[in-house]
């Protein structure tokens, strides 16, 4: 099988997936393929997109490979959503900031942090899917933990946890997102601030301003 071939595959795989594809996956998928080589197709499609400036490009978002449209095409794609989004406060997005980078943790923990009651801002995000309950503290009681789940991720376009902001960077981010409204900055530097809305069934695009985060996605 020659790399042509090969990396129409990946490309079919990637656009048919309903959620971000794994290298490894992708690798068993492919006849005489290796995530590494994996890695290398996703590459060499991406330079074709950009080469040809297509209005989509495959990202790494949640452990896996996703078909992402670009951001300056949210105002087109906006018009094709028949739905309201849904809306995350100012409340939320401080409760999904605290797990994310505290977690796991327990309601009682993160109501230490806030200051303020908490069950049921964290209902809702648990309803959302963009946390779950991940276990119990060994101590008396055995209070639930609470973590990020994939689909935060794939929302927040970040391939990794490890990808989040440094918490110095976070700090300097939120004066700024507060004034200008925007609630994801570049991709690997964004903020968990001010309000987002995002689509149910869609992710955000890495370096989407807040009114991109409602709709920009995979193009299928």
């Amino acid at each position: 099988m020659s790399e042509i071939e090969q990396r129409s595959i990946a490309e079919a795989l990637i656009l048919a997936s309903p959620e971000p594809i794994p290298p490894a996956r992708l690798a068993k998928l492919i006849p005489r393929c290796t995530p590494a080589k994996a890695q290398t197709l996703v590459d060499e499609l991406n330079a074709e997109y950009a080469a040809q400036q297509r209005a989509f490009e495959i990202c790494e978002v949640a452990g896996g490979y996703q078909m992402r449209t670009h951001s300056e095409f949210a105002c087109y794609l906006r018009q094709l959503r028949n739905t309201r989004p849904l809306r995350l406060s100012n409340a939320a997005l401080e409760t999904l900031a605290i797990v994310a980078y505290r977690q796991p943790m327990t309601r009682a923990e993160v109501e230490n942090v806030r200051g303020v009651d908490a069950g049921p801002v964290m209902r809702n995000l648990l309803e959302r899917k963009l946390i779950k309950l991940a276990g119990h503290r060994e101590v008396p009681g055995r209070p639930m933990l609470y973590a990020t789940t994939k689909r935060f991720l794939e929302i927040f376009g970040l391939a990794q946890l490890e990808d989040l902001p440094t918490l110095r960077k976070l700090e300097e981010s939120l004066p700024a997102a507060a004034e200008t409204g925007d609630a994801f900055a570049t991709e690997g530097s964004g903020s968990l601030a001010a309000e987002v809305d995002i689509h149910p069934d869609t992710p955000a695009e890495p370096g989407a301003s807040l009114e991109d985060v409602e709709i920009v996605g995979k193009p299928h």
